[in-house]
C-alpha cells in the first residue's frame, strides 16, 4: 500500500514539474522561396539550353538539380514580366506595358489612351503605367503576411518614387537603385541618381557580386525561420559593364554553331553564373538546400539590337559616356548585338519567340525530379498562384490573377488545366500587337500592320520554331479560333486598346511603317 501510494505520489508530481516546463517550440520547417531573376537573358544563352559559346557551369549544376522548361514566357521588356511576377496579373491587366518604370508616375487622372495624335500615325496606342499600383496584393505582401520574411536585393523597375518602390510592395528588406533600366555604372560607385537604398562598396566592386553578397547575408540571417527573396539581377542588360579579364578569355573562343559569339556577353553571363552557384552553395552550407525553393528565370528574351551599326546613331544622340562605352563595346565585341537566339526568331522588344521565350528552371527538393524537362506552356503570371499552392498559402479571395498553379507540372503528375497563354505589347510601331499560344500554335495579331502587311501571323511552333512559314493565309479556321480567343483575353482582362487616330493623313502617314521603332525606354 505505502509502496503504490509512493508511486502515485511520484507520478503525480513529475506530471505537476513537466507542466511547469515550458513546451518546446517546434522549428518553423516551412520551404523559403529565392527567385534569381536574370535581365535580358535569352532562351539560349546557357548550355542547360544548348548554348556552344556561353560558359555556364553552375546553370548546368542547377539544372540537374531542377525541372528545367523548355516552353516558358515572359513579355517582350521588363517592367511587365516583373509586374506580372508580383501580381499574377496580364500587362493587359495590371497596365505595365513596356519598360517604363524608371519615369516619374503619371499623375492622378491621366488618360493613358489619348483622344487624338499627330496625322502620320494610323493608329492610337495606350501608353503604360510607370508603376505597379499600391493597392495591388503582391506576392511578397501574401508570403509576409503568412509568416515570410522578405527582401527585395537588385533591380526594381515598378517606380521610380518612394511610394512605389518595393519597401510599399511587401519587401521587409530592400536593396535596390533609381532610376534602373541599368545602373549606371556596373562597378563602385555605382551613380544611381534619384535613390540608392545601399552604400557603395569599395571602388570598382562589382554590382552583380554586391547583390549576391546581400542575398547570401540575407540567407545567413534569415536561416532559422522561412524567407522571400528576391535576387533580381542588374546583369545582364546595359550598359554592359563587364570585368575586362574575364571577357578577355572569352575573345578568341568559338561558337561551333557559328551564331553566339560576344565575349563581353561571355563575360557578364559568367558573373550571373558564379552568382546562381555562390547562392546555392550558401543554402548548401547552411543544410537549407532540402528546404528552400529556387526558381531561375529571365525577364524577357534576348537582346539582338543593341549597338549594331544601324542602332549606333541612338548611341552616339545619349552623349558622350554612350560614345565611350560604345567604344569599349567595339574593341571587344565588334558590331555584334549582345546576344543571338537563333533558332528563335527575333528578341526582346518583340512579339516572336526570340522576343518572350525564356529560360525557367524550378528545383522543389522533394517534390521536383532532378534533371528533368516539361514542355508545359507556362507564363510570368503563373509564379505567384504556383507559389502559394506550393507553400499552402490561401490566396486573398480579393486578388485576381489570370496565372494558374503549375504545380501538377513540377510533380509530373499531368498537363495543366489551360487554354491558353496570351502577350500583350501595345507598343513597338508596326509590331505592336497580341498574341495566343494554345498548344503547339501560335496567332500573332499586328494592331497596325500597315498597308502592306499582314494583320495575322500563324505559326506551328512544334515545327516551325524559327516562325518561318506563316500558316494565316493557308489556315483561316485556325486563325478565327485563334483570333475569337484574343477577342475574349482582351475583353476580360479590360485593357485599353489601340483606335484609329481621327485626325490621320494618308499622305503623311504613308511612311509611317516603313522604320519598326523599338520602345525608347529599354528594361
Amino acid at each position: 500500500m505505502r509502496t503504490s501510494l509512493l508511486l502515485s505520489m511520484l507520478l503525480i508530481s513529475g506530471t505537476a514539474l513537466a507542466a511547469d516546463k515550458p513546451a518546446a517550440v517546434a522549428p518553423d520547417v516551412r520551404p523559403n522561396v529565392i527567385l534569381f531573376l536574370v535581365d535580358d537573358m535569352g532562351w539560349m544563352d546557357s548550355t542547360p539550353y544548348g548554348s556552344r559559346y556561353y560558359d555556364t557551369p553552375n546553370m548546368e549544376r542547377f539544372a540537374k538539380r531542377a525541372v528545367r522548361f523548355t516552353d516558358a514566357y515572359a513579355t517582350p521588356l521588363c517592367s511587365p514580366t516583373r509586374a506580372s511576377i508580383l501580381t499574377g496579373k496580364y500587362s493587359a491587366r495590371h497596365g505595365i506595358t513596356t519598360a517604363s518604370g524608371h519615369l516619374p508616375p503619371q499623375p492622378p487622372g491621366f488618360k493613358f489612351l489619348p483622344d487624338d495624335g499627330p496625322p502620320g500615325k494610323r493608329m492610337l496606342m495606350p501608353e503604360s503605367k510607370n508603376y505597379l499600383e499600391p493597392s495591388e496584393y503582391t506576392l511578397a505582401e501574401a508570403l509576409r503576411d503568412a509568416g515570410w520574411k522578405t527582401a527585395h536585393i537588385g533591380k526594381w523597375h515598378l517606380g521610380l518614387t518612394e511610394p512605389y518602390w518595393p519597401e510599399r510592395q511587401g519587401f521587409d528588406v530592400a536593396i535596390h537603385g533609381k532610376p534602373d533600366p541599368g545602373p549606371a555604372s556596373y562597378f563602385s560607385p555605382y551613380g544611381y541618381r534619384v535613390a540608392q537604398t545601399f552604400k557603395d562598396g569599395p571602388k570598382g566592386e562589382y554590382i552583380t557580386d554586391r547583390f549576391t553578397d546581400e542575398a547570401c547575408k540575407f540567407i545567413e540571417q534569415n536561416r532559422d525561420r522561412p524567407f522571400f527573396l528576391n535576387l533580381w539581377h542588374a546583369g545582364v542588360h546595359g550598359p554592359w559593364g563587364h570585368k575586362q579579364e574575364l571577357t578577355k578569355s572569352y575573345a578568341d573562343r568559338k561558337d561551333p554553331r557559328g551564331k553566339q559569339g560576344n565575349p563581353i556577353m561571355a563575360s557578364m553571363l559568367k558573373s550571373i553564373d558564379e552568382s546562381l552557384g555562390r547562392v546555392v552553395d550558401k543554402l548548401d552550407e547552411l543544410k537549407l538546400a532540402d528546404n528552400t525553393i529556387v526558381i531561375f528565370y529571365s525577364d524577357n528574351g534576348g537582346n539582338v539590337h543593341s549597338n549594331t551599326p544601324d542602332d549606333e546613331k541612338r548611341t552616339e544622340r545619349r552623349g558622350k559616356l554612350a560614345a565611350e562605352r560604345l567604344k569599349n563595346w567595339r574593341k571587344w565585341a565588334g558590331d555584334q548585338p549582345p546576344t543571338n537566339n537563333h533558332p528563335l526568331r527575333s528578341g526582346k522588344g518583340t512579339l516572336y519567340e526570340g522576343g518572350v521565350r525564356v529560360p525557367l528552371m524550378i528545383a522543389w527538393p522533394g517534390v521536383t525530379k532532378s534533371g528533368t524537362t516539361s514542355d508545359a506552356v507556362v507564363a510570368a503570371v503563373d509564379l505567384y498562384p504556383t507559389l502559394l499552392d506550393a507553400l499552402q498559402v490561401k490566396p486573398n479571395p480579393e486578388q485576381k490573377m489570370d496565372g494558374i498553379s503549375i504545380v501538377p507540372a513540377l510533380r509530373a503528375s499531368g498537363p495543366l488545366n489551360r487554354e491558353a497563354v496570351f502577350n500583350y505589347f501595345p507598343h513597338g510601331g508596326a509590331k505592336a500587337g497580341v498574341t495566343v499560344r494554345a498548344g503547339d500554335c501560335k496567332l500573332i495579331r499586328w494592331f497596325d500592320p500597315g498597308p502592306h502587311a499582314q494583320a495575322h501571323e500563324l505559326y506551328n511552333l512544334r515545327d516551325d520554331l524559327s516562325e518561318s512559314n506563316n500558316l494565316a493565309a493557308r489556315e483561316p479556321a485556325k486563325v478565327k479560333e485563334l483570333d475569337a480567343m484574343i477577342d475574349r483575353f482582351l475583353e476580360d482582362t479590360g485593357t485599353l486598346t489601340p483606335k484609329p487616330n481621327p485626325k490621320y493623313d494618308a499622305q503623311e502617314g504613308a511612311d509611317a511603317h516603313a522604320v519598326v521603332v523599338l520602345p525608347a525606354a529599354e528594361g
